[in-house]
């Protein structure tokens, strides 16, 4: 069994430090060798990509764009009448992508229209996912990208988002039917959610492209006070065969750096893998 591979979140680790650039450094010398980042939008993709290779790192995950979060949007791919938007974004994230080195894109559902009732807008809504899902597959394809479908707990973290559990999105992936489209696994929301995660983890990760982690309910690291015992995950992970890269996604309770003994430990147990696609 091959220890696990781990990404550095650039969103979420290393808040003291502002910039990419700066967080790539301390990832790389934190011993990662991949990171993630939800939106890199702001940096020109040549400087991000020349500061990861500096800092020996590959990114392994964007995702795209949220659409226009002053008016509360939080990705597209599900929401009516925002198809043509969504479609622009993705060619973007397809841009980044491309020039990082990146292989894959979390293809953001997004949110339940505001004053609007989810029950009476599912179907529609899905409809719509079902369409940008198809049309993303294809340009994915042609760049030989994989698009990722990230279920958002709607418990705690937001009410509004369409997608909210892992059944629904094997659900929609299964009518989309294309080999390039997969599961993105946030343990944190699939707790919150529905729990019963070695169940969930056994069933679904023969589909599932990238995991994400946090303890719960506080959303700090494995190793922080909570429900989760990360020992047993991470091995139940390692011994159903999981070759992905598993995303530390979560808020660092005090210095990111120290925060990581939970990873060095793990890599002094495991070792170090290398880092390939």
């Amino acid at each position: 069994m091959a220890p696990l591979r781990f990404s550095a979140n650039l969103s979420w680790l290393f808040p003291e430090l502002p910039g990419l650039p700066a967080r790539l450094r301390a990832a790389g010398s934190s011993g990662f060798e991949a990171v993630e980042v939800a939106w890199p939008y702001a940096e020109p993709p040549e400087a991000l990509a020349r500061a990861a290779r500096e800092a020996g790192l590959r990114l392994v995950l964007i995702n795209t764009p949220p659409g226009d979060q002053e008016k509360g949007e939080m990705g597209l791919g599900a929401v009516p009448g925002r198809q043509a938007a969504f479609r622009e974004g993705l060619e973007q994230a397809v841009r980044y992508a491309k020039a990082l080195g990146c292989p894959r894109i979390h293809l953001m559902a997004g949110r339940v229209p505001q004053g609007a009732d989810r029950i009476a807008v599912k179907a529609e809504m899905e409809m719509v996912f079902l369409e940008n899902l198809r049309h993303a597959a294809g340009v994915l394809a042609e760049e030989d990208l994989v698009g990722l479908l990230e279920p958002i707990n709607t418990r705690i973290t937001d009410p509004q988002y369409f997608l909210d559990t892992p059944q629904q999105a094997a659900a929609i992936l299964q009518k989309v039917g294309r080999p390039n489209l997969q599961l993105q696994m946030d343990i944190f929301h699939w707790q919150i959610m529905d729990g019963n995660l070695t169940g969930n983890i056994r069933e679904f990760l023969p589909i599932v492209g990238h995991v994400q982690v946090a303890q719960v309910p506080g959303r700090g690291e494995p190793s922080s006070p909570g429900e989760l015992n990360f020992p047993y995950l991470f091995q139940l992970l390692e011994d159903e065969g999981y070759k992905g890269f598993v995303g530390c996604e979560y808020q660092p309770r005090g210095d990111t750096v120290e925060g990581l003994s939970w990873l060095r430990s793990y890599w002094d147990r495991r070792g170090h893998p290398e880092v390939a696609s």
